[in-house]
């Protein structure tokens, strides 16, 4: 049975385009985690003017819509930095102008120096990521964050894949999501989750992207938490 709830218009919009921009794949593909994905979400992928604009589009909608309150928008080294400048100017645009940051690796030690870049660090800040695989990189944001004297608030993710974290080497009972929302307490808002994907793949049984839904259904199965 692959219904989970109402459909969500935005996921299956965001899915689509994620299939079509080549950044949503299928096949086999190993995991941080060591497992073997039937799909496999490369947000890097997003690599054009006109993607990179529609995929801030998307977390804007979200980010709206969740109706997560913040003051600022934090991108964390590589792949949020884009990410955070994009979704910055696409909710300007849309009438909510906040500042953004994002850190480098290594701390400059000319110039400005320091290892932050853009506004100043302050009040509630929302960090924005591609995906959360354990909560390692949210963490990392969070330490940031509070010793620049902000607050960790809201992660905006664009897929949750909802499944198992991996600690010490072991699955967890437990996704990445819900640890950063139940033991971080950070809200987290996706723009799509895996019960969104399968969907999507269930409306398309006809088609070439279709036959992919058995293995990610079976891949959920073994791996998913609700």
């Amino acid at each position: 049975m692959v219904a989970t709830g109402k459909q969500d218009p935005l996921a299956q919009e965001f899915v689509e385009f994620a299939v079509a921009s080549g950044v949503l794949r299928f096949g086999e593909f190993r995991t941080k985690a060591g497992r073997l994905s039937p799909y496999f979400f490369n947000a890097g992928l997003f690599d054009d003017g006109a993607k990179l604009g529609r995929l801030a589009q998307f977390y804007a909608k979200r980010i709206l819509a969740c109706g997560v309150e913040f003051d600022m928008i934090f991108g964390p080294a590589y792949k949020g930095i884009p990410l955070a400048a994009a979704v910055a100017i696409e909710l300007a645009r849309l009438g909510r102008n906040v500042p953004y940051a994002y850190n480098r690796k290594e701390a400059k030690d000319h110039g400005e120096g320091g290892s932050l870049v853009g506004a100043p660090m302050q009040g509630r800040v929302l960090v924005v990521d591609d995906v959360m695989s354990a909560g390692t990189a949210v963490r990392e944001s969070i330490a940031i964050i509070e010793a620049a004297g902000a607050r960790p608030h809201a992660v905006a993710i664009a897929l949750d894949r909802q499944e198992m974290a991996t600690e010490n080497g072991a699955d967890a009972p437990h996704s990445a999501v819900q640890y950063v929302r139940d033991r971080l307490g950070l809200q987290v808002c996706s723009i799509a989750r895996l019960s969104d994907l399968l969907h999507y793949l269930a409306q398309h049984s006809g088609d070439a992207i279709g036959a992919h839904h058995q293995q990610v259904l079976a891949y959920r199965q073994r791996y998913g938490v609700e």
